[in-house]
């Protein structure tokens, strides 16, 4: 399944290369509201909440009134995962949170996952040179993505795997990385990270994996509609 992304910072839609350079930015976020609407499922990130410097929360607020979100950025407490939950969002994602000094950080895990419920947890692993990253993909931890999955596990509902290598580069994912995590786990997984094409969707769609696609929707490069609706 597509999940198509909307990735917030200064009050505009925008799409990043490797979570720095901007590359697209749209100030009237509605053309993708409503071209979005039918989707059972939209990621919505707050880029500003993930990097400390304020945030969209009146965004979020409006955009979860009027589609299916799962919410990102900056969720590093219970209160925080809360009130996105208290915004509309359907479930929560968190990443840098869950890990500290190298390795999960299983206190905070078990803490947010009885709070809100493990079924609105999404765990986010991100993966760059084979190492979970995370502060905004500058801190690389000594644990694979695997592992760190294998760890999560009791914890979440799903899981988000990037892969942060192919991240914005419109030139192909890593589907056997993808897959390698897809077998570590019994929990849904979606993946993210360079995924350009309905056949690289396709492919991990038979895994059993929904895909997030955001550089190759907003460049027109990944038509919404599939190519093949009879398929």
């Amino acid at each position: 399944m597509l999940i198509p992304s909307i990735d917030l910072q200064g009050g505009r839609i925008v799409q990043l290369v490797q979570g720095e350079r901007l590359a697209i930015e749209a100030t009237d976020p509605e053309p993708w509201i409503a071209r979005f609407a039918r989707f059972p499922r939209v990621q919505l990130i707050d880029l500003d909440a993930a990097k400390g410097h304020g945030d969209n929360a009146a965004m979020v607020t409006a955009i979860c009134g009027r589609l299916p979100c799962r919410v990102g950025g900056g969720i590093r407490t219970i209160e925080r995962a809360q009130a996105a939950l208290d915004s509309g969002a359907h479930a929560v994602i968190t990443s840098s949170a869950l890990f500290k000094d190298g390795a999960v950080d299983v206190i905070f895990a078990r803490a947010l996952a009885e709070a809100v419920g493990s079924e609105r947890v999404i765990a986010a692993v991100d993966s760059r040179g084979g190492h979970v990253a995370i502060h905004g993909w500058r801190t690389v931890l000594p644990m694979t993505a695997v592992e760190a999955v294998r760890a999560l596990e009791p914890f979440c509902g799903e899981f988000l795997y990037t892969h942060v290598d192919r991240e914005g580069l419109m030139q192909g994912t890593d589907i056997d990385a993808i897959l390698d995590v897809r077998r570590a786990t019994m929990r849904r997984l979606t993946a993210a990270g360079g995924i350009t094409t309905w056949d690289e969707i396709d492919a991990l769609d038979a895994a059993g994996i929904d895909a997030v696609v955001g550089m190759a929707v907003y460049t027109g490069q990944l038509p919404l509609e599939h190519p093949r609706p009879s398929r």
